[in-house]
């Protein structure tokens, strides 16, 4: 083993072996199963629906396959299958420097585990980490792009290396004003973001499962606000857990882009669907951005990478 400090960051890199896990889903209660697995150069991460024998099962995380994206991102293929909830896996793919895997998945979603991304960072450690025989590709965004919608709004402009900030506004006083800038290198992601679980309002529950949503849903894999406190016995992780928590959902969709962004995210009451848009957005320019081979986001260092 090696650390990632002694190497070249401009590589691709994937898993040394493959590794699972089970869960139950956020939305749709059922326990499902999924497997990380080794993917050659160039792949990129491509889920794939191990239910569906004998269809086209394979959804690459890539934007333009989002299909829905209330309270989660939802990919689909032109098969009409599905895998929901990609959101915190992709984000500690993106943190973990994971250019190519397969994910394979017995159902329609994600497993929801403690509603943050850290159990999927633990998988990524524990199944460790190769760097692979090509370079990695970057998206370096050339000038300023902003979107806004409703008393929302996203932009994505120049920066160095790959940076977010956000910002949140809740009537509730248990999250209120809340507003964090993160620059993700030297272990930011795992150390400050990975572990911010997702966050929802009681009132709102039965409305939601009348909806289909959240039927998997408890106090072991979310935060759960109620007028002005908080239901969790354990309390916060972190006193801004909720921004944080956003800034975690933006790194995952933003992965969608299919590389690594150079540039800095800035988000108002963002939420997946925004932030799927101003990746469309940036596409949508072709001045606005451009690949750069050979060149990458700054390391997250505690990282080890395994010697092929």
């Amino acid at each position: 083993m090696i650390d990632a400090r002694e190497i070249g960051d401009n590589l691709q890199h994937t898993l040394k072996s493959e590794i699972g896990c089970s869960g139950t889903g956020l939305h749709t209660g059922n326990t499902v199963s999924i497997v990380l697995k080794p993917a050659p150069e160039d792949t990129g991460i491509v889920f794939r629906r191990t239910d569906m024998a004998g269809k086209n099962a394979e959804i690459p995380a890539l934007v333009e396959n989002v299909v829905e994206a209330t309270l989660c991102t939802t990919l689909g293929n032109d098969e009409g299958i599905k895998i929901a909830t990609v959101e915190h896996l992709l984000a500690a793919l993106a943190g973990c420097r994971i250019d190519n895997v397969y994910v394979d998945v017995d159902g329609p979603e994600m497993p929801i585990m403690d509603g943050s991304a850290a159990p999927f960072v633990f998988l990524v450690e524990c199944a460790g980490v190769v760097e692979q025989n090509k370079t990695r590709r970057v998206i370096e965004v050339l000038k300023r792009i902003e979107i806004s919608d409703d008393g929302r709004e996203a932009s994505l402009s120049p920066g160095d290396g790959f940076s977010v900030g956000f910002e949140i506004d809740f009537e509730s006083d248990a999250i209120g004003k809340q507003d964090k800038s993160v620059r993700l290198v030297n272990g930011t992601f795992k150390g400050e973001i990975s572990r911010a679980r997702t966050f929802g309002f009681a009132e709102e529950v039965d409305q939601l499962r009348k909806m289909g949503l959240a039927r998997g849903g408890s106090l072991d894999n979310a935060v759960v606000v109620s007028g002005d406190k908080i239901l969790n016995d354990e309390g916060l992780r972190y006193d801004d857990e909720f921004v944080r928590h956003k800034i975690l959902d933006c790194v995952g969709d933003l992965y969608l882009a299919g590389a690594p962004i150079s540039g800095h995210f800035q988000g108002f009451r963002s939420g997946h669907a925004m932030n799927h848009a101003i990746v469309r957005a940036l596409f949508s320019d072709p001045t606005a951005w451009r690949y750069v081979e050979g060149e990458a986001v700054e390391a997250e260092p505690e990282l080890l990478l395994a010697t092929a």
